[in-house]
């Protein structure tokens, strides 16, 4: 119960930063460019994307060796941050939003 309230606690103070408890997997190529799509081992290797905040993209991917860095920049991408378990936040800037 402490840590449903807790969550909508902090769900309310920043909703773009903290995942609703049951994520769906989304559309893997809905608002990612071909390109960076490409960069990421391809549509069979992403299991799920979703904009977080307004500058950063959360994609999981099923094997994040496959992830070309020097690709994702020429796409556009500034920065990757893994998060583990094949978790990255791609720094987009304000093409996160769609």
């Amino acid at each position: 119960m402490f840590d449903k309230l807790q969550q909508a606690f902090w769900k309310a103070l920043t909703p773009d930063l903290v995942p609703d408890e049951v994520q769906v997997a989304a559309d893997p190529v809905a608002g990612l460019s071909a390109q960076i799509v490409t960069a990421l081992g391809g549509v069979d290797n992403l299991k799920s994307q979703q904009p977080v905040a307004l500058t950063r993209v959360r994609v999981a991917l099923h094997d994040a060796a496959r992830v070309d860095r020097q690709a994702l920049s020429v796409a556009g991408v500034a920065g990757v941050m893994p998060l583990g378990d094949g978790v990255l936040h791609l720094i987009t800037g304000l093409r996160a939003q769609g």
